[in-house]
């Protein structure tokens, strides 16, 4: 397992009961997570200074459940990236924060690379993978299906004093926009996908992971470039294992090397709380 073990500004309290606490700077969260199957020895919810507690409710979703009072939005620092976390529907905050071990990565291959690098960021969110790949000198299209989310995408960029690079976003369905792309001969070195385990497109498109995700790597071959860097694939789906993940990359990309793991973060507690699994292809 990699785990993302260099962040400062964010850290797993403690975990138990299918909830994690943790801390975003200085506010602190508590948050339902589906791989804490295990109890501990202390009651979350009563954690003095907990300033959130995100609720599920009977009839689905949830709300949050405010304790101690916290900004709308704040920011977060990971090395030179910092990040809007803002509490939203479905427990999320604006950020994954294991996913840093993949940064560190991407930043240090495009670093090396010593050449002009055009990277493709699909299913982008708010942009993690795209402030990091543009902080390193990569010419970066971002991709998703929300406007408020490509919204905070441009806000991360701003934040970390990005603004003035190549950077293009785009509010589409992602599998709409490769294709577009391939009939416009358009290409890429580099190729993030961190597609979700079921969505709707911005015009009622429909996905499902594990039925569309093969034939969508296939189309998002036709869009890399001759002279390839790497192709980035995140699942958290528990049911799809790193070797699932390195298997789809393998059968659809000649790579020389394909490195696939699960991703996770130190907590407190002294444990590693699973967050999914990445598979890198690299060429």
């Amino acid at each position: 397992m990699k785990v993302a073990n260099n962040w400062k500004d964010y850290e797993v309290i403690s975990t138990g009961k299918g909830e994690k606490l943790e801390r975003w700077g200085k506010v602190y969260l508590l948050r339902p997570d589906p791989q804490v199957i295990w109890e501990c020895g202390q009651d979350l919810k009563k954690f003095s200074l907990l300033n959130a507690h995100y609720i599920r409710e009977n009839t689905g979703g949830g709300k949050w459940k405010i304790l101690k009072n916290f900004p709308e939005s704040w920011t977060i620092s990971y090395k030179n990236l910092k990040f809007k976390i803002k509490p939203m529907g479905f427990k999320h905050t604006g950020l994954f924060p294991e996913q840093a071990v993949n940064w560190d990565k991407m930043i240090d291959l495009v670093k090396k690379s010593n050449r002009p690098i055009n990277a493709l960021n699909l299913f982008a969110y708010t942009g993690g993978a795209s402030v990091a790949l543009a902080s390193a000198g990569a010419s970066v299209t971002h991709v998703d299906a929300s406007k408020g989310m490509v919204e905070r995408a441009k806000e991360n960029m701003a934040l970390s004093g990005l603004s003035d690079k190549p950077v293009r976003y785009i509010v589409d369905d992602c599998f709409k926009f490769v294709q577009r792309e391939i009939r416009r001969g358009k290409k890429y070195d580099v190729i993030i996908l961190d597609p979700p385990s079921y969505g709707r497109g911005p015009n009622g498109e429909m996905w499902k992971l594990e039925n569309n995700l093969f034939d969508f790597l296939k189309e998002c071959k036709k869009v890399l470039s001759d002279n390839p860097l790497f192709v980035l694939l995140n699942s958290y789906t528990t049911g799809l294992q790193a070797c699932v993940l390195k298997n789809l990359l393998q059968l659809v990309f000649n790579a020389k090397k394909i490195d696939a793991d699960e991703i996770g973060l130190p907590t407190k507690d002294g444990i590693v709380l699973p967050c999914g699994a990445s598979a890198f292809a690299e060429f």
